[in-house]
């Protein structure tokens, strides 16, 4: 099939299944602090790719078991470049996953796939650690295999079961930063380092990264299911 040939919509009920699905995965603990890698790849992915558009130097991506991560840029300490770059990481996952509902919405799956495909290999270029070389290396992989070898209905299956988790799971993480700040933890979350550079108080960043998480969920999810 052409890539860019327009696939048929899948039926409704397999567009709800896979978000139910994607939802079964972010809600319950254990699960999500699995599922969570995928996120922080997103996350960080999001902190590298707006440094570079800002013409910062991007260093090192390093991506931990306990699903936090690093992204280390070189450039000015202050200024709109920065400000993007850290503002990115929260955003990443729920705009990813705004601009796949779009591409699902256009019944491009392929493309969804092999767009996905290459941002993991950019990331993979630039991590610096062995589990964060695992963590990308087993995420693209899985992409490749479904983009290669799966037929058009499971490749649209797993397209929409992504997107969902994108969307869905990018709404979780400014909800556990609010709840570490209070418990006096992440003194150097994206949030709080916005701050120090904006004047801007660290809650109306969170709030910020809350707004778009729900925003993209609410946008996202009305692509997916043609409203």
């Amino acid at each position: 099939m052409d890539l860019f040939s327009p696939q048929a919509a899948p039926p409704e009920w397999l567009v709800i299944a896979t978000g139910v699905a994607a939802l079964a995965v972010t809600v319950p603990r254990r699960i999500w602090l699995l599922a969570r890698n995928a996120i922080t790849i997103a996350h960080e992915g999001g902190h590298a790719l707006v440094a570079l558009a800002c013409r910062r130097r991007l260093r090192a991506i390093r991506l931990h078991s306990d699903t936090s991560g690093l992204t280390v840029t070189r450039g000015r300490p202050t200024g709109l470049g920065v400000v993007l770059t850290l503002a990115a990481g929260y955003t990443a996952a729920p705009l990813l996953g705004l601009g796949g509902a779009a591409l699902l919405g256009a019944g491009l799956v392929a493309v969804l796939l092999w767009a996905a495909t290459a941002l993991l290999l950019a990331v993979l270029v630039m991590v610096r650690n062995a589990y964060g070389v695992l963590s990308v290396v087993l995420t693209g992989g899985l992409f490749v295999l479904v983009s290669w070898l799966a037929a058009p209905e499971v490749q649209a299956a797993f397209a929409y079961a992504v997107v969902w988790f994108l969307l869905l799971g990018g709404v979780r993480p400014p909800f556990e930063l609010r709840s570490a700040r209070r418990r006096g933890g992440a003194p150097d979350s994206d949030a709080d380092q916005l701050s120090r550079l904006t004047h801007v108080p660290a809650g109306v960043w969170l709030a910020f990264f809350h707004v778009v998480s729900l925003s993209c969920l609410i946008g996202g999810a009305t692509w997916l299911l043609g409203l």
